[in-house]
């Protein structure tokens, strides 16, 4: 079993900041691609940045920019620094992870694992 649990979430005037971590943790055999996803009240969950194991990134059109994503292995964790940050980014903020286990009998599954969500408001 493999639980996410993210930190860092709050209340911030248009144009500040905010980290957001997460971190992994349990029957972690290696952590594969590792993602932000957000909801906004009413809408879909989308999602927001992508690193890969070799660290490779991916941003949505919307945060392209503004926002950067980084993981430190050796802590299980990723983050999602948030810059210039406005009222449209206000949403729930998921993590979510690609993670290999391993089982009683040796054998390695892929599975993945959500956070439990937290909140960002961006208002004045």
């Amino acid at each position: 079993q493999v639980q996410l649990v993210e930190s860092g979430g709050g209340l911030v005037q248009p144009g500040g900041s905010l980290r957001l971590s997460c971190a992994a943790s349990g029957n972690i055999f290696r952590l594969n691609d590792m993602h932000w996803y957000r909801q906004a009240p009413g809408k879909d969950r989308d999602l927001v940045a992508t690193i890969t194991s070799g660290e490779s990134r991916k941003y949505a059109d919307s945060v392209m920019g503004r926002f950067t994503i980084s993981r430190d292995d050796t802590k299980r964790a990723v983050y999602l620094q948030m810059n210039n940050l406005k009222p449209e980014d206000t949403a729930v903020y998921y993590c979510h992870a690609d993670i290999t286990t391993i089982s009683g009998t040796r054998d390695l599954i892929m599975t993945d694992a959500w956070g439990q969500g937290t909140q960002v408001t961006v208002s004045s």
